[in-house]
């Protein structure tokens, strides 16, 4: 697998991550030879990489790696505060009454099921209804596409946030709905996730400069704003 370089400096790498490729080597992976990002990289451009953060393994979209630990020291702290501006696009069930919220609400651990504090800021971009009945209580279905701002990064937020707010995001097999997620399938051949990490800023700790990274849209993602009529914008 020969994997999209969409940011490279002397410090720093990034990708855009296919849909279903993990980070890293962990414990979770239940394949019999996983293969990772990290390693894929690696080989690719011929020197080790240090990955900064995470995107969940369904979640596609910026992933930004350091060329050495150095490098990695000086940026991957700033992961955990706001000084690293992430934007994410997804596609969730039904149509959010506000074009602009915030979700503060706060999330367990998984591990220990302390509470931590989460926000996650939203915009509506474009809404759809079409006529078919995902659900036997409506003979219609909406949608919405949404760009997501995490404040925080708890794992799964933006996906938990959403399902909170009964706004399940489509394909999400953990956090979403069933129905909605069959009725996808079935009607649109579409089989995954519709979270995307699409942008990535950052002050650069050694240029100084600003830097923005951008991820294009999967295929499968793209289809699916083409099938619905959503209306988007790069």
């Amino acid at each position: 697998m020969l994997l999209e370089i969409i940011f490279e400096d002397a410090d720093y790498i990034a990708i855009n991550k296919p849909a279903g490729l993990l980070v890293h080597k962990t414990k979770l992976a239940k394949d019999e030879e996983p293969i990772f990002a990290m390693q894929l990289l690696r080989d690719q451009i011929g020197q080790w990489v240090y990955p900064l953060h995470r995107i969940d393994r369904p979640t596609s979209g910026v992933l930004l790696f350091a060329k050495s630990p150095e490098a990695a020291a000086l940026l991957q702290p700033k992961f955990a505060t706001t000084e690293i501006r992430k934007a994410y696009l997804t596609i969730v069930r039904g149509i959010p009454k506000e074009d602009h919220f915030l979700i503060d609400h706060p999330l367990k651990k998984e591990l220990d099921g302390e509470l931590q504090e989460c926000k996650t800021e939203f915009w509506k971009l474009s809404e759809t209804e079409i006529p078919f009945a995902s659900t036997p209580r409506y003979p219609t279905s909406r949608y919405a596409l949404l760009k997501a701002y995490p404040h925080t990064g708890r794992m799964h937020q933006i996906r938990r946030h959403l399902a909170h707010a009964r706004h399940y995001i489509i394909g999400d097999s953990t956090h979403g709905e069933n129905k909605q997620n069959r009725f996808f399938k079935e009607t649109f051949g579409s089989y995954n996730l519709l979270l995307h990490a699409a942008s990535l800023e950052f002050d650069h700790p050694i240029t100084n400069e600003v830097v923005t990274i951008k991820a294009a849209l999967p295929e499968h993602f793209k289809k699916i704003i083409e099938y619905l009529k959503l209306d988007y914008f790069n």
